[in-house]
């Protein structure tokens, strides 16, 4: 969706958090209002004020009090609020019941978050996916979800992929929900094919995975212009925004040191990210299941760091792949004050994406993970097969040639993989 479209669709809303079990996750009230504000923006939302309130349990009518509803009206009545934004996920009735109370739309955290995946979504995949999502979250609401069932896919929370109305019946819905997994997994044959072509490759697959909005597609970009062959067409889009691009991007890259590898960027994760989305989004996302390494980007700089790297990891353990080989690197140094307060873990780099800073270290850290294993021969070649000597230079890094009368003594230093092409040239001592 265009920036000119957004503007004219532009809402005012307010956002809503209740503060009761998230002390004992240890996940702090602001911070987890500050993401939604930017999850908010990011949807098209200009955001007037936020309302949080402090309760030992919810209110299975209004999940707030009473009082604070009244309190959240008067506000959308002074500011002419359109739209109310709750940072938890609510229930049917409960979207039904503040509605009613409010006279304003009312989503939750997981719809605004379903909305902002309709909006980037790009690829016909991506569209389904994002469509499926939409239609098993809406479904499981249908009794409660009153008045906006009934409205036009227009503004947040409501559009979605062809900007369908949500006003038909259960079966429809199911209907429509089989069709999309039919679709799908028409689309993931397709993906299948490609993958056993990489895989034949024997190309070493490397996976981006993170936060969004960590520096994937940054990284991405800036490895791409260290490589070989660099074309500025091959670059991906890039905005300091939650949730940029949604799409899976593959690029192949050739270093000079002989290294060669598969980057993939994934899409990014988000604290209580919706289910549906996950569940949606595991034949994308499984595309880190065949990575021989997974370089978990962390935003540095983001005082959250620790809990959005627990949010990775949890997803990461969801698709079962939480044991494969991964480094933390630590992005966006650039902005942070002292580097030497950052974690130093096994397999952890601190790195800046957008300067450059120790990427030549990431690349021989990804090198020494998935590069080309060499070993040292020491050949004795006949004269009539002299064309190996060519290979030779070729396949590995010659250290010194000799003209003997009985042959080319040649050492060198080959990679593992061509070794069984010169071992019956092996020069052995008697």
């Amino acid at each position: 969706m265009g920036a000119e479209t957004m503007q004219e669709e532009r809402q005012k809303a307010v956002l809503v958090g209740l503060n009761n079990t998230r002390r004992e996750e240890g996940v702090d009230i602001e911070a987890s209002m500050d993401e939604l504000n930017e999850l908010a923006k990011a949807a098209g939302a200009e955001v007037l004020t936020t309302v949080t309130q402090n309760r030992p349990n919810v209110d299975p009518a209004y999940f707030i009090g009473k009082g604070k509803v009244d309190e959240i009206k008067r506000l959308c009545e002074t500011f002419n609020v359109n739209i109310v934004i709750f940072n938890d996920e609510l229930s049917g009735s409960q979207i039904r019941n503040l509605e009613d109370a409010l006279g304003v739309n009312v989503i939750d955290r997981t719809a605004l978050i379903l909305d902002i995946f309709a909006q980037r979504a790009n690829t016909k995949e991506g569209k389904l996916q994002v469509e499926l999502a939409q239609l098993k979250y809406r479904l499981s609401r249908l009794i409660g979800l009153g008045k906006q069932l009934s409205q036009l896919g227009a503004g947040i929370g409501t559009r979605g992929p062809g900007e369908q109305k949500l006003e038909t019946d259960r079966r429809h819905i199911l209907k429509r929900i089989d069709d999309i997994q039919y679709e799908l997994k028409e689309v993931r044959r397709n993906r299948k094919v490609q993958r056993e072509r990489r895989i034949k490759s024997e190309l070493p697959i490397v996976a981006l995975v993170g936060y969004t909005n960590a520096g994937k597609s940054t990284l991405m970009n800036s490895l791409l212009k260290m490589s070989e062959q660099y074309d500025c067409g091959r670059e991906v889009y890039v905005e300091d925004v939650l949730f940029a691009t949604l799409d899976t991007f593959l690029r192949k890259l050739s270093f000079p040191n002989k290294l060669e590898f598969i980057l993939i960027d994934t899409v990014g994760f988000v604290s209580k990210l919706p289910h549906a989305l996950i569940d949606a989004f595991k034949a994308t996302l499984e595309e880190v299941r065949y990575a021989d390494l997974l370089i978990h980007v962390i935003d540095a700089s983001n005082e959250e760091y620790s809990l959005q790297k627990e949010t990775t990891l949890s997803v990461l353990r969801e698709l079962d792949v939480e044991n494969k080989n991964i480094i933390n690197v630590y992005n966006k140094i650039d902005r942070v004050p002292d580097i030497t307060l950052l974690p130093r873990e096994n397999n952890s780099l601190a790195i800046s994406a957008k300067t450059g800073r120790n990427l030549d270290l990431l690349l021989q850290y990804i090198k020494n993970q998935v590069g080309p294993q060499v070993v040292e021969v020491d050949l004795l070649i006949p004269y009539d097969k002299g064309n190996l000597i060519s290979s030779l230079h070729d396949n590995g890094v010659v250290v010194e040639l000799e003209y003997a009368e009985e042959g080319i003594r040649a050492k060198a230093n080959i990679e593992k993989t061509y070794y069984h092409k010169y071992e019956p040239f092996l020069y052995l001592t008697s």
